[in-house]
C-alpha cells in the first residue's frame, strides 16, 4: 500500500520531467532558427559572444543565488579545463555562427542530429569502449540521411551551402573534443564541482575567448552592439539564457532522472523541429529529401537508443 502510494507521489514529478525536456527540445530546434535569423542582421561573432555572454551571467546568477563555489581547479587540471571551454565555447561558436552565414537553418538542424551519435564515437575512440552493431547501425543510417541533404540541394555542389554544412560538422567535433576532455577529467578522479558551477566555468572562460575575439579581430566595431534594436537584444537574451543556459540545466536534471538512454530519444525531436521552425519562420525552402533525411534520423536515433546508449569496454589486448 504505501508502495502505491509513493508511486503515486513521484508519478507527477516524472511527468513534468518529461514535459520539461519535450519543452527544451522545442526550444533548442528554436534556437537554430534564432541563430540563423541574427547572423543575417548582425555581425555573427558579435552575436555569438552576446548569446554566450548571456549564458555565462546567468549561470553566474544561479550559483550566487544557490550559494555554490565556482571550481578551484589548478595546474595541469586547470588548463585542461580551459581548452575544454575553448572547444565547447569558443570554438564551436566560432564555427557554427561562420556556418549559418552559409547555410540553412533546416540543414544545420538534420546535422545537429549527429551530435549525440558523434558524442558516441568519441567516446569508443578515446576510452577503449566498443560500439553495439545496433549503435553502429542507427549511426549509418543517420549519416546517409543527413547526406542526403547535404548532397541532394540543389544550389551545393561544394560552394558555399556545402562549405557551411561541412563547419556545423566542424562545430559538433569541437564541442565533442570538449565533453572528452572534461570524461578524461572525471576518470582522473578530479572531483566534480557541480553541473551548474562546472557550466558556469566553462562559459564564462568561453565567452570571455569570444569578447577578446572581436575586440582584437573582429572587423565591425563594437559600438555595431549598441546600435542594434530592443527586438535583437531580447532575442539574443532568451537564446543566452533561456536556450543555452537553462535548457542545459534542464537537460541535466533530466538525465539524472530518467537516465541518459531515455533521455537521448528527446534528441530525435530537435531536427524535426528545426526543420519545421525554419521553414515556417525564415520561410526555407523544402525538398523531399529533408523528409526523408528526417525519417532516417528518427530510426537511426531510435536503433542507437535500443535498450541501453551504455557502451561495452573494449576487452584489453
Amino acid at each position: 500500500m504505501k508502495e502505491g502510494v509513493a508511486g503515486a507521489e513521484t508519478s507527477p514529478a516524472l511527468w513534468n520531467m518529461h514535459l520539461a525536456l519535450m519543452a527544451t527540445m522545442v526550444i533548442w530546434a528554436l534556437n537554430v532558427t534564432l541563430i540563423k535569423w541574427s547572423v543575417t542582421i548582425m555581425d555573427a561573432m558579435q552575436s555569438a559572444t552576446l548569446r554566450m555572454g548571456f549564458a555565462a551571467l546567468t549561470l553566474l546568477i544561479l550559483v550566487y543565488v544557490g550559494r555554490q563555489r565556482l571550481p578551484l581547479f589548478r595546474g595541469r587540471v586547470l588548463v585542461l579545463a580551459c581548452c575544454s571551454a575553448l572547444l565547447m565555447v569558443y570554438a564551436n561558436q566560432m564555427l557554427f555562427v561562420s556556418a549559418m552565414s552559409r547555410t540553412t537553418a533546416s540543414n544545420a538542424a538534420l546535422l545537429l542530429a549527429l551530435n549525440p551519435l558523434l558524442n558516441g564515437v568519441m567516446e569508443a575512440l578515446f576510452f577503449r569502449k566498443c560500439l553495439r552493431p545496433h549503435y553502429l547501425l542507427g549511426l549509418a543510417i543517420t549519416l546517409g540521411g543527413v547526406c542526403l541533404v547535404i548532397f541532394n540541394n540543389p544550389n551545393a555542389s561544394w560552394g558555399a551551402p556545402a562549405a557551411g554544412d561541412l563547419l556545423v560538422l566542424g562545430s559538433m567535433l569541437a564541442f565533442c573534443l570538449g565533453v572528452v576532455i572534461l570524461q578524461y577529467l572525471s576518470q582522473r578522479n578530479v572531483e566534480h564541482p557541480g553541473q551548474i558551477s562546472l557550466n558556469t566555468f566553462i562559459y564564462t572562460v568561453g565567452s570571455v575567448a569570444l569578447l577578446l575575439h572581436i575586440c582584437l579581430l573582429g572587423e565591425v566595431p563594437l559600438s555595431a552592439m549598441a546600435e542594434q534594436p530592443a527586438q535583437v537584444w531580447l532575442i539574443l537574451l532568451f537564446s543566452g539564457a533561456g536556450v543555452t543556459a537553462l535548457g542545459a540545466i534542464a537537460w541535466g536534471r533530466g538525465v539524472a532522472t530518467i537516465g541518459a538512454g531515455r533521455a537521448a530519444v528527446y534528441m530525435s525531436w530537435v531536427p524535426v523541429l528545426g526543420v519545421a521552425f525554419g521553414a515556417l519562420v525564415l520561410k526555407e525552402p523544402l525538398t523531399v529529401w529533408h523528409f526523408v533525411a528526417m525519417l532516417a534520423v528518427l530510426l537511426g536515433t531510435a536503433l542507437c537508443n535500443l535498450g541501453s546508449i551504455r557502451l561495452r569496454a573494449r576487452p584489453a589486448i
